[in-house]
């Protein structure tokens, strides 16, 4: 009788869902294909995402992140590593023009999702060089990056402090608020998950137009540096800014966390082993060290008495609308980069299960298109506007 009284809830939710624009706001698309070959257009029996799977789960666009891990750092590897992440992610989309396309602008990803294909919008996670260097920034905007990660994700860059590994100037530097400036300038959405809150509030201060955090939690539900606390999301919203929730239990269920980091042995943001590498490896031989890597599935086997439920990861995103009101929260999966995912769901097919979940907790359809796509396509849209046009931030 209970599932029966839940039929109409799912049947009216799958078209809600087909007619909603969906925006990913982190998924890790190309790591996998870097490192294994094959392409981001076959179906594959493991991980959580490829193109034909993005597609049954209703994926409309994406931030298609390249992800530089840590281990490329020590010996300064970085920007070397960007460019090829960079150059096989144009190559296999250009390989696919009937399912997928890059974005540039808010105007070209509502073009490129009303013809039916993917959009996808280059994203970076981690550094693209340690010391922010502009020209290198420059270039890779040419290149059609369009969203990067401030910090150098998890580690110590020389210009934006890391959540996960204190810098002695702490938040910005005066060079961090150079490159903030140029990002604004040249149109790159600014990404601050993996940021110092200190970082976070600096970047607020600085920038001209809104940021996003693609991929975070609330620090109420998990008090952990990867996560934002109530007063500090009240400020970003204020200055416009969208948080990305990630799909991964273990940023909004601590019995998760707790299970994952007994598990492992350590926190999954922790690099202090990296540190220790040889600063002559060759890249290629930090290629062999991080190949198995990809890609990143979370914890297999996770009982579900320590895993959340999709209700439960719902939780905190209605505790940031209450926070920052319905306009400021987005999906950011982070699809392929780790997350243990709430029971029920498998992979990126079954986003649809997340849109029967708002709608059985009473949320409006005007409220599920908005967090399903709609408020990070407006953060994404203002922050590539440039030009004497380029709207004002609120």
């Amino acid at each position: 009788m209970k599932l029966f009284a839940l039929l109409p809830i799912a049947l009216a939710a799958q078209p809600l869902h087909e007619r909603a624009f969906v925006f990913d706001g982190h998924v890790h698309m190309i790591n996998r294909q870097f490192y294994k070959g094959g392409s981001i257009a076959d179906r594959f029996e493991d991980g959580q995402v490829d193109l034909p799977r993005a597609k049954e789960g209703g994926i409309d666009a994406m931030f298609f992140s390249l992800f530089v891990e840590e281990q490329y750092y020590p010996a300064r590897h970085e920007t070397r590593h960007v460019l090829r992440l960079l150059d096989l992610a144009q190559t296999q989309i250009a390989a696919h023009p009937d399912k997928i396309a890059i974005a540039y602008d808010g105007a070209s990803v509502t073009r490129i999702a009303k013809s039916g294909r993917i959009a996808a919008v280059l994203d970076l996670e981690g550094g693209f060089d340690l010391d922010g260097d502009l020209g290198v920034l420059r270039e890779l905007h040419r290149a059609g990056l369009r969203v990067m990660q401030l910090p150098a994700h998890n580690w110590a860059n020389h210009f934006a402090e890391s959540c996960c590994a204190k810098s002695p100037f702490g938040g910005l530097n005066e060079h961090g608020r150079k490159v903030v400036a140029e990002m604004n300038r040249l149109g790159v959405l600014i990404n601050v998950s993996h940021a110092s809150e200190q970082t976070i509030r600096d970047v607020l201060k600085t920038s001209s137009k809104p940021v996003v955090a693609t991929h975070h939690g609330l620090k109420r539900f998990n008090n952990i540096p990867r996560t934002m606390s109530d007063e500090l999301l009240k400020e970003f919203a204020a200055k416009g800014g969208v948080i990305g929730f990630h799909s991964g239990c273990e940023f909004h269920y601590k019995p998760m966390f707790d299970y994952r980091t007994q598990k492992t042995g350590r926190a999954f943001w922790d690099t202090t082993a990296i540190a220790k590498q040889p600063k002559e490896m060759s890249i290629f031989e930090v290629d062999a060290l991080v190949k198995d890597h990809h890609p990143m599935m979370g914890i297999a086997g996770a009982p579900d008495s320590v895993r959340c439920t999709i209700d439960q990861w719902l939780e905190p995103v209605e505790a940031a609308i209450q926070i920052a009101g319905e306009d400021h929260v987005a999906l950011g999966s982070d699809l392929d980069g780790g997350p243990t995912f709430p029971i029920g769901i498998r992979d990126a097919r079954d986003f649809p299960k997340l849109t029967v979940a708002m709608q059985k907790r009473g949320w409006s359809e005007r409220r599920i298109r908005k967090f399903l796509g709609e408020n990070l396509l407006r953060a994404f849209t203002a922050a590539t506007q440039t030009g004497p046009s380029a709207p004002a931030r609120k």
